[in-house]
């Protein structure tokens, strides 16, 4: 067979597609850090940032060698030495495969970006579930091992089809053997860290105050600002997991748009007849839900049927976060009720409204379909999440026990920002840190004596 030559549209899709899906980690520092209390908002928004610090160069050492190389046996792991490095990577092409006929190639590496910032995303929506209370440097020590015995091997499982990079190619179970559909990751994405952040939660144990004391969101502006920046990124989550800019990325961009638009509507429907507001936290989460529910499905369903996914998720995520506190665990920001309920919605009703008209081709229980594709959803789900939650509570457990996963009940109460990073979110005059404190002789700058309206003393 000849050589197809570079396609450049099709290079230039998944680069610019990275890029968004790059974006969308930042994205979730804000909206993370918005919803924490002001004396952890730099923590949080830091265990976002070291997750992409470090799962960048672990992606690159054997991550994605163990997601997309060759198969180790039963399609459960790549062969982490296949491309330690990225070894045999920086010339190499992928062949691009629509409807069966091969249309171009495009560099292995721009694939080899696109599913890294996957990576990132994933290990850092678990943070939400530990925050205010979790040690940095363990945390740091926790997305490079998670990642390797969790993300690495689901990834594999469910993103790694057999013949993409070449004939001889073997990949996972669940996209080949099982051949449940996940179009962008609700198993390996959502469902993945929202079983990991459940356990962790569990593990490190309630927040201090929790359910006494209000914990507020002490900057929603972040959170309005991350979620908007979620949503803009996640059309290169999706559309840009069609890898060519065709048909499917069309059908997947606007699905994508209209579920999201449905959950945010849906959530703030349940919670003005809930709660009797309608509240910007509320969109936001439902924006995220949304987004959420509609990633293992935007390729399965139709535009109708995408708002009725969104719309339900909108709904059951709403109700979902209040599960923590009937069945008593501390997820302090809703990864459990947005992520977990969320992914698992979506990947199942892939089976009850997938239609062959749209891009996957095939039809869900409500189109005629049967029960075939719901258990084929429903395995591949919870697969991903009994394995996730069950090795991340093992490791967790190990981490807590050997290093302390926990930060001390005095640092908790100062606040994590302060005790680990000797930092503050907001300079308010003296608690600020750094040179600002100082003096222009290097000591600690003397209280200022200035007169108010009043004729009162002041320190300034």
């Amino acid at each position: 067979m000849t050589p197809l030559e570079l396609d450049t549209g099709t290079t230039s899709w998944l680069l610019a597609s990275s890029a968004l899906v790059l974006l969308m980690t930042p994205g979730l520092a804000f909206f993370y850090g918005g919803m924490v209390r002001a004396k952890s908002v730099l923590n949080m928004m830091m265990m976002s940032f070291g997750a992409l610090a470090s799962i960048s160069v672990v992606w690159v050492l054997w991550g994605y060698s163990m997601s997309f190389g060759d198969d180790a046996g039963a399609g459960l792991v790549g062969n982490p030495f296949a491309h330690f490095g990225l070894r045999g990577l920086t010339s190499a092409t992928n062949t691009l495969t629509v409807a069966g006929d091969q249309s171009g190639t495009y560099p292995a590496l721009a694939f080899v970006a696109f599913q890294a910032v996957f990576a990132i995303i994933t290990v850092a929506l678990i943070s939400g579930a530990i925050a205010d209370r979790a040690k940095f440097s363990t945390w740091m020590i926790f997305t490079v091992i998670w990642g390797t015995l969790v993300y690495f091997p689901v990834a594999h499982w469910v993103f790694d089809f057999s013949g993409f990079s070449g004939e001889n190619h073997v990949g996972g179970w669940i996209a080949n053997s099982l051949k449940a559909i996940d179009f962008a990751g609700g198993t390996a994405v959502h469902i993945n860290a929202g079983a990991a952040g459940l356990a962790l939660a569990i593990i490190l144990g309630k927040r201090i105050g929790f359910r006494r004391d209000p914990m507020r969101p002490h900057n929603l502006t972040l959170v309005m600002l991350g979620a908007g920046l979620l949503w803009f990124g996640w059309f290169g989550f999706n559309a840009g997991s069609a890898i060519a800019a065709n048909a499917a990325a069309a059908s997947t961009w606007v699905n994508t748009m209209v579920a999201t638009g449905a959950a945010c509507l849906g959530w703030l429907i349940t919670e003005r007849i809930r709660d009797g507001h309608a509240t910007s936290l509320g969109a936001a989460s439902g924006i995220v839900a949304g987004l959420v529910a509609i990633t293992p499905s935007c390729s399965s369903v139709s535009p109708v049927g995408a708002i009725i996914v969104g719309a339900l998720a909108g709904f059951f995520c709403s109700m979902a976060i209040g599960l923590k506190y009937k069945l008593g665990y501390d997820d302090s920001l809703d990864v459990v009720g947005v992520h977990l309920i969320g992914g698992l919605w979506g990947t199942l009703s892939v089976g009850l409204l997938a239609t062959a008209s749209a891009p996957a081709a095939v039809d869900g229980l409500f189109y005629g379909g049967g029960l075939d594709q719901l258990w084929r959803q429903a395995v591949g789900a919870f697969a991903v999440m009994i394995y996730s939650f069950g090795i991340t509570w093992v490791l967790g457990f190990v981490l807590h026990r050997a290093l302390g996963f926990r930060v001390s009940e005095e640092d908790e109460i100062t606040g994590v920002d302060s005790s680990e990073h000797a930092e503050t979110g907001y300079d308010l005059g003296a608690l600020g840190g750094g040179i600002r404190g100082l003096s222009f002789s290097g000591s600690p700058a003397k209280p200022v004596e200035v007169e108010t309206n009043h004729d009162q003393e002041v320190t300034a």
